[in-house]
């Protein structure tokens, strides 16, 4: 049944949708439907910053996807989690703030996406922030997204602090200014020691707004295209299937994973792989799906000499209550600051350029990310390569619409990353043999000491990676014949439709994702409204190299994000 028609309806109520439709119902003048297939977001345990252990697995606030059997990985399928609430995978995620370096969006801009350059996106970055280190050239402190400090310093943060300053790793008190290179406590998503999502900065200020109206429990399942244009999408809702109507645009913003399961059981996207599931072909689209980049995660396990870790904090009901008063009374604490506290960027591989591993150091230990913590004093050192050249895809398991995308990632596919991984366990070696770490770690747990030689180690990571969330690149933009939409997020050769998330990335930035997301939703936003006032808007997205027929009306200048 056909409902009231909107300006705009964004499928997706994650880290990505809640931006936008804050930003695009700001001013009034336009009706916006956002719609989420999960819930609210009322569970305490996504706003207890602890409490991402506890959403790791949850039946309804995370999809709880699972790639194929991964033949790089020794078949294994890899568990990947995704967040189904308002907030998205905001709502679940690790809470790190670290935008990627210069040279990620540099080279964005250099492959031919003019407008996504570093000195083009930091302003977005700074109009999203409200950072607890204050205004300054890199850094806003008006914005709705709160970045704060960790506060109370941690022995064994410390510690590898002092470790890396004798391998020559600086310490550092800002990843995010677009030079990345040291080493420190990272800065978090969370306000007063409460998770800040985008539900909670973006979306939370927005719902009173009467030309705004959410949805939740609204599974989409396919777009409604007229002749090459979206006018509007097929949903389910408390079992019942609903149809909205948008009188400008559709901006799929439901992630790496589900915008491209989207297009194509909509009939936009590679022609062979729609017919193989009796689809009809609405919009031949062949890069869509393909260009998945993820990245993998290998976790080193240590024993700690002394009673300072979270796993002891988490071990006795005194240690818990102890923790708890913490938080209610002073809102910090363990529970105010999740898992992985500390960080650090270096090059591990031979040769000039910037850093090609990211760690997180938790101090936490468990079998794995979100598992019970070990009965014993430990933490974890997790490293991944930055930028990963293996290239996995995104297909359709069948043409039922609630059926989970096929995932296939082939970590590890690439000989590069496979030397980068290995020399980053290597660098995590070297790291817990220096004297501030000798005298805490008592036993490297996992791989362990018997683990040696290069083969052994990529064996070790074979066996035992996973996912560090970060699922891209599968609608990326860009001009040539694979490239899914264009420097303005439309999709190539169909009119009224935009994808807004991490799948538009052409190459996955240099670290976690969730502050990328905010930012390309903002600049998004900003070319949408721009768009509109030009007249622009419904205009079918083409490019001449690619062979799509039809002509562009002249990009209307970008609006200033101040």
């Amino acid at each position: 049944m056909a409902v009231a028609p909107y300006d705009f309806i964004i499928v997706g109520g994650g880290t990505a949708g809640c931006v936008l439709a804050n930003r695009l119902s700001a001013d009034g003048r336009h009706r916006v439907l956002m719609l989420e297939a999960g819930p609210r977001d009322r569970s305490p345990w996504i706003h207890l910053p602890i409490g991402y252990g506890k959403t790791m697995f949850h039946k309804s606030l995370n999809w709880g996807f699972y790639t194929e059997p991964e033949p790089t990985m020794k078949d294994r399928r890899i568990y990947w989690p995704r967040g189904r609430t308002l907030g998205g995978s905001s709502s679940i995620n690790g809470l790190i703030f670290v935008r990627g370096q210069r040279e990620d969006y540099d080279h964005w801009a250099a492959l031919g996406n003019s407008g996504w350059s570093w000195t083009d996106v930091l302003p977005y970055f700074i109009r999203s922030e409200h950072n607890t280190m204050g205004a300054g050239p890199a850094h806003g402190a008006d914005g709705p997204l709160w970045c704060s400090d960790i506060e109370h310093r941690h022995e064994l943060i410390e510690a590898i602090i002092a470790g890396a300053g004798e391998l020559g790793i600086p310490r550092t008190n800002d990843f995010n200014a677009g030079d990345q290179t040291g080493v420190g406590y990272y800065q978090l998503f969370t306000r007063n020691g409460r998770r800040c999502s985008t539900a909670v900065a973006y979306l939370r200020p927005a719902r009173g707004r009467r030309n705004l109206r959410v949805e939740t429990d609204a599974q989409a399942a396919g777009l409604i295209l007229e002749g090459r244009r979206v006018v509007g999408v097929r949903y389910r809702r408390h079992g019942r299937m609903q149809e909205a109507r948008a009188g400008t645009e559709v901006i799929l913003a439901a992630g790496a994973l589900q915008s491209p399961q989207l297009l194509m059981l909509s009939g936009i996207g590679p022609e062979a792989e729609l017919l193989r599931h009796g689809i009809a072909v609405a919009h031949p689209l062949p890069g869509v799906g393909a260009n998945l980049q993820d990245h993998l995660q290998i976790r080193l396990m240590y024993r700690v000499a002394k009673p300072i870790t979270t796993n002891d904090d988490l071990r006795t009901l005194a240690g818990k209550a102890r923790i708890g008063l913490q938080w209610l009374l002073t809102r910090s604490g363990p529970l105010a600051v999740g898992i992985n506290q500390g960080g650090l960027f270096t090059r591990v591989m031979p040769g000039p350029g910037t850093p090609d591993v990211q760690f997180h150091f938790a101090t936490l230990s468990a079998d794995m990310a979100g598992g019970a913590p070990h009965p014993w004093s430990g933490c974890t050192f997790s490293v991944c390569q930055l930028r990963p050249e293996s290239r996995g895809s995104v297909t359709l398991r069948s043409a039922d619409p609630f059926a989970a995308p096929v995932m296939r990632a082939n970590y590890l596919a690439a000989e590069s990353d496979r030397r980068c991984v290995v020399e980053g366990m290597k660098f995590a070696r070297r790291l817990a043999a220096t004297a501030p770490l000798r005298r805490l770690l008592t036993e490297e747990v996992k791989p362990g000491s018997q683990v040696e030689g290069n083969e052994a180690l990529l064996d070790f990571a074979r066996a035992s990676g996973a996912t560090i969330f970060h699922p891209s690149g599968t609608c990326r933009m860009g001009s040539d014949p694979q490239a899914v939409t264009d420097a303005r997020l439309r999709v190539h050769g169909v009119g009224g439709l935009r994808v807004v998330d991490c799948s538009i990335m052409p190459t996955l930035i240099s670290g976690n994702t969730s502050a990328p997301v905010v930012m390309i939703a903002e600049k998004a936003a900003d070319m949408i409204l721009a768009d509109v006032r030009a007249g622009s808007s419904p205009a079918i997205s083409v490019d001449s190299v690619a062979g799509r027929s039809s002509v562009l009306p002249e990009p209307a200048r970008e609006g200033s994000p101040a």
